[in-house]
């Protein structure tokens, strides 16, 4: 009778290992695919973070293509400034010889009158371009003003963050490998 409680008791035993060890199985097997699935993830994670890193500098190229736009609009309007300083001053040289011209015309015209001769034909009638009429037509339209487009102030505050982005990212690549800016898409 004890052989049999101690085979009883051993048979229970060995159900009880065998129960656990299934147990074991199962939760080991969860733990296996929990595993592989936190390593896709993390794989995942790290395409994200490149695809990120990849598009911040994408934008940061467009900021600097809009920052070299902005540069060269400002170097153009003070181009247009001087030009457009000196076509008055030359305009006021033209007006002053113009104003000369015309009374030594006249006199000139006079003694050949007195000596039998034709006058000289005006300046106007010698070349459109020379009367006055058409320095004052040809100021109207270059003074027009193109009216520049404003930037929206969306832009103006991407910008601005971008540029603060680009600061914080300089000293963090200090601190980590450094990779080359990728220039924008051509399109």
């Amino acid at each position: 009778m004890a052989d049999e409680q101690e085979i009883m008791c051993k048979l229970e035993n060995i159900l009880e290992i065998r129960n656990k060890t299934i147990q074991m199985q199962k939760i080991k097997s969860r733990l296996k695919m929990e595993f592989e699935a936190l390593e896709s993830e993390e794989k995942h994670l790290k395409e994200y973070k490149q695809e990120m890193d990849l598009l911040l500098q994408e934008k940061m190229a467009h900021v600097e293509e809009l920052r070299l736009i902005h540069a060269d609009i400002n170097v153009m309007e003070s181009t247009i400034k001087q030009s457009e300083n000196d076509l008055n001053k030359l305009l006021e040289t033209t007006r002053r010889l113009h104003d000369e011209y015309k009374p030594l015309k006249e006199h000139v015209d006079a003694l050949r009158m007195t000596l039998g001769l034709h006058r000289l034909p005006n300046l106007n009638e010698e070349e459109e371009k020379l009367s006055l009429d058409y320095f004052e037509k040809q100021k109207a339209e270059w003074q027009k003003e193109p009216h520049e487009p404003a930037i929206p102030e969306s832009l103006a505050a991407a910008a601005a963050a971008a540029q603060q982005l680009q600061v914080s990212r300089k000293q963090d690549a200090r601190q980590t490998a450094t990779f080359r800016q990728q220039p924008p898409p051509m399109k």
